[in-house]
């Protein structure tokens, strides 16, 4: 005999957004049902940010040991113990896992259920032996890795995001197929960590940025030591444990590399299966659900937000879709998600930021723009800490209005916040040529951005002309 459970609203995926929308209604004094079959917090606590995080955080602690000359310290070659860098890994993760336990959200009012959750008509889900109906439902289930069909790889042990944090073992010569934010990120926490590392792509690595800025990051890992291969066509992969050759076609011709391991890191796939949609009249696609400006699936009482509901997979895109449900679902408010100002960063050595248009959207899109830099070489605390291997590029309109923003340097993650900011409330560079930064940091590279664009008027002839006018009259 199925239990019933009555709800004011019943959320399908306990990751970001989903526990973000069940921590707001719950406390809000919804009665809020949360359905997870996993590990609570989803991809980006155990298989996503949080690790490759904690591992980009090791990988840096070596490669500082190993680059003191510049600051008179003689270089030390780190002894990496791989299995207490895993045993940091999941260190992190279980002190964050408190935040997302089923013990914390029941203690805020949330009804958790440990089981697979599917619809059985549109207002009705199934999870175990519990039959639920809400006046709301979330569908936060997320996104995996995605596998492409190459030839060979049904065959092999691979890693992906999903499995690759639980390796205790350093790979001799990791061969990554993917040159995206994961590929990239894991590309250099593993090389720094010792690894040989090799990354195939079949366009462009960081495709989505601005290549001016991501070749300052490309040429830093090549630097390092890893083997950036673009333009490659994966044909097969044949091999086993501990063996992989991955044959490729570049430029015409056909190469095959060798190594160790094996990572596959060519974007997600939504987690849309086993939800039995169809039967809540909700229209999806491999991409993801089907929404429109609010959230909405084509089930109006049905909300899709995060990787599932088929744009920009990020956590916090997950964590701001959550308000927007929240407001929509409670309030009854006809809120609408806006992913013009959405953030990303990949957190390579330098960071790689961006919010808004590139230069090239911003060209195609405006009849007039400018484009103003600033290197990071000119900034004061990035010389004192010897990371002046950086750029901000800002794209305005005609109006100095600000359109977007990409940042290649140190801390670029932290520095893009008030581009985000200037960007969503469509802010002109003199908000922030006028604003007062501390001395010296590496947030003045914004400040000095901005004020280049006033510099060729403010010490023109026709202001020096009008300074010595003013002169005569004492």
């Amino acid at each position: 005999m199925a239990k019933r459970i009555k709800a004011d609203i019943c959320i399908i995926g306990a990751g970001s957004g989903g526990l973000s929308v069940a921590a707001g209604a719950a406390q809000m004094g919804a009665r809020t049902v949360l359905i997870e079959r996993d590990a609570m917090g989803g991809d980006c606590l155990n298989t996503g940010c949080v690790p490759s995080k904690a591992l980009l955080a090791a990988a840096k602690q070596a490669y500082r040991m190993s680059a003191g000359a510049p600051f008179g310290i003689a270089p030390a070659r780190p002894k990496v113990d791989f299995a207490k860098v895993h045993a940091h890994v999941h260190g992190v993760i279980a002190a964050i896992a408190p935040n997302d336990s089923v013990a914390r959200f029941e203690a805020l009012g949330v009804t958790v259920i440990k089981e697979h959750g599917r619809f059985k008509d549109a207002s009705t889900v199934i999870a175990g032996d519990n039959e639920i109906s809400a006046r709301r439902f979330v569908i936060a289930t997320g996104s995996r890795a995605a596998v492409p069909p190459i030839p060979g790889l049904d065959k092999l042990p691979f890693f992906t995001n999903e499995n690759i944090f639980e390796n205790t073992e350093c790979p001799a010569h990791l061969i990554v197929v993917g040159g995206g934010p994961i590929g990239m990120e894991m590309a250099q926490a593993h090389r720094r960590l010792g690894a040989k590392v090799t990354v195939l792509e079949g366009l462009r690595v960081f495709g989505r940025d601005d290549p001016e800025l991501s070749a300052i990051v490309v040429d830093r890992l090549r630097r390092e030591g890893v083997e950036i291969v673009e333009d490659a066509k994966v044909a097969s992969v044949a091999g086993e444990t501990g063996r992989v050759v991955v044959t490729v076609e570049v430029g015409g011709k056909t190469r095959e590399i060798e190594g160790s391991h094996l990572l596959i890191a060519t974007g997600r796939r939504a987690n849309v299966e086993g939800l039995e949609l169809e039967k809540a009249g909700i229209e999806y696609s491999p991409k993801g659900l089907v929404v429109d400006e609010r959230l909405r699936t084509t089930n109006k009482h049905v909300f899709g937000i995060g990787d599932v509901a088929g744009g920009l997979q990020f956590t916090h895109v997950a964590g701001y879709h959550a308000g927007i449900v929240i407001r929509n679902a409670l309030f009854r408010v006809p809120a609408k998600a806006d992913h013009t100002s959405i953030p990303w960063v990949t957190y390579t050595d330098p960071e790689l930021a961006h919010v808004g248009e590139t230069e090239t959207e911003a060209r195609e899109r405006h009849m007039k723009i400018n484009v103003l830099r600033w290197h990071f070489a000119e900034n004061d605390r990035a010389q004192a800490e010897h990371e002046t291997d950086g750029v901000i590029k800002v794209i305005t309109d005609s109006h100095a209005r600000v359109l977007g923003a990409t940042i290649a340097g140190a801390h670029a993650g932290e520095l893009i916040l008030p581009w985000v900011l200037a960007k969503t409330h469509a802010l002109k560079l003199s908000a922030m040529a006028g604003v007062v930064a501390p001395y010296p940091t590496f947030s003045e590279v914004g400040k000095r951005v901005a004020g280049s664009y006033y510099t060729p008027t403010l010490f023109s002839p026709k202001t020096r002309m009008l300074v010595r006018f003013l002169g005569l009259f004492g």
